[in-house]
């Protein structure tokens, strides 16, 4: 009696790139600055460089903050990676398209495994500082991450990444928290109906309360879309 052993083999496609909404409010611009930058990046330097770079520099960012609490000039650092982090995460995937050196699962895997080990850095960072209540870090946190699934999986389902959500992206957050720094070695502090209290306690509020409501929205949205796509008989 002889026993057949059957080998499955996985069935490989060409992977299918993701189409890319970015309608952010510095987007134009924004573009046309990379594609100037990529024009200008040395040979020796690749996307891989890049993206190690603004995953340091958000790194860095969190330690500035953390040392912010001893002394606010460190908000100048901070200010500065962050920056700097912009630099690394927004040219890395613009110098491979201009390059035409695409890794597209690989980039895309990396660059948001990196954006939310930053992220985790960063908001520790904060939450370490004097500038901001631990609770409202971790709130920040878990809305970005919730908002960061809800992104990844419109890609997988979909086939569209969306780089932002209505008007904002990762530049616009990025430019509120450089302004915020300035304004924190001035006022740290803000008055809303009577009370005083901490200015990135007020913005983080607010901005857990948008990425919580984009994050709904998105869901909705793409849940209804799904559903009317497989609809079942």
């Amino acid at each position: 009696m002889s026993t057949a052993v059957s080998i499955i083999r996985p069935v490989t496609t060409k992977f299918r790139n993701a189409v890319r909404v970015q309608e952010a409010i510095t987007a134009p611009v924004e573009r046309k600055v990379l594609l100037w930058l990529a024009a200008r990046v040395p040979k020796s330097v690749t996307a891989d460089h890049l993206t190690a770079l603004g995953f340091a520099a958000q790194f860095l960012a969190g330690v500035a903050y953390g040392m912010a609490r001893w002394n606010r000039y460190a908000l100048w650092l901070a200010t500065f990676f962050i920056a700097l982090n912009w630099l690394g995460d927004s040219l890395d995937g613009t110098l491979a398209r201009y390059r035409q050196r695409l890794r597209p699962r690989y980039g895309f895997y990396v660059d948001h495994m990196a954006d939310t080990f930053g992220a985790v850095f960063l908001m520790s960072g904060l939450a370490l500082s004097k500038f901001l209540h631990w609770e409202i870090a971790v709130g920040m946190l878990v809305a970005f991450l919730v908002l960061s699934v809800e992104s990844y999986l419109t890609t997988y389902t979909i086939g569209k990444f969306c780089m932002s959500h209505g008007l904002f992206g990762p530049t616009e957050i990025r430019i509120l928290l450089m302004t915020g720094n300035v304004a924190l070695l001035y006022r740290p502090h803000a008055h809303l109906l009577g009370r005083e209290f901490l200015l990135f306690d007020v913005g983080g509020t607010i901005a857990i309360v948008g990425m919580a409501g984009m994050a709904v929205i998105a869901t909705v949205r793409h849940t209804t879309q799904l559903y009317r796509e497989e609809r079942l008989a």
